[in-house]
């Protein structure tokens, strides 16, 4: 994975990027992403068993970003957010694979469960460009 002043950076910006261009559905989906990354610095167990077992702090909170991500699925008009919430249950899986294989290595447990982020955010960002774009057509086609 990649260390962690990286992951802030591109969380930052695409976040930063959702709540200046994007629309609701994008900000919502930005400031979930946000929410949940401070949120699960204080649930993680402690570094030396973190990941060991399931975490179930986490667990509670990748649910609950998972209901807002479906939320956003259900009521948009636009596709990106369908994949979202998809590539969230499948981060979802990963809590449940390490219930059922409990010798699952913590790496991989940790690597199934933070692997998923960045094609959301990048999702997230492409579905901003792409709403911003077509704010600009809709306001082109109304000058004209």
């Amino acid at each position: 994975m990649l260390p962690h002043s990286i992951f802030w950076s591109i969380l930052l910006l695409i976040c930063g990027y959702a709540f200046w261009r994007g629309r609701t559905d994008e900000r919502v989906a930005a400031a979930t992403c946000l929410i949940a990354t401070l949120v699960q610095m204080l649930v993680v167990a402690p570094t030396v068993r973190r990941y060991s077992g399931v975490e179930v702090g986490v667990l509670l909170v990748d649910l609950c970003v998972l209901l807002v991500f479906v939320w956003i699925a259900l009521q948009s008009h636009r596709f990106w957010p369908l994949w979202v919430a998809g590539l969230q249950l499948t981060t979802v899986f990963g809590h449940l694979l390490k219930a059922i294989q409990l010798g699952l290595l913590p790496y991989a447990y940790a690597g199934a469960l933070r692997f998923w982020s960045y094609p959301i955010l990048l999702i997230v960002a492409i579905g901003t460009w792409r709403s911003h774009q077509r704010s600009i057509e809709s306001q082109r086609s109304a000058a004209t």
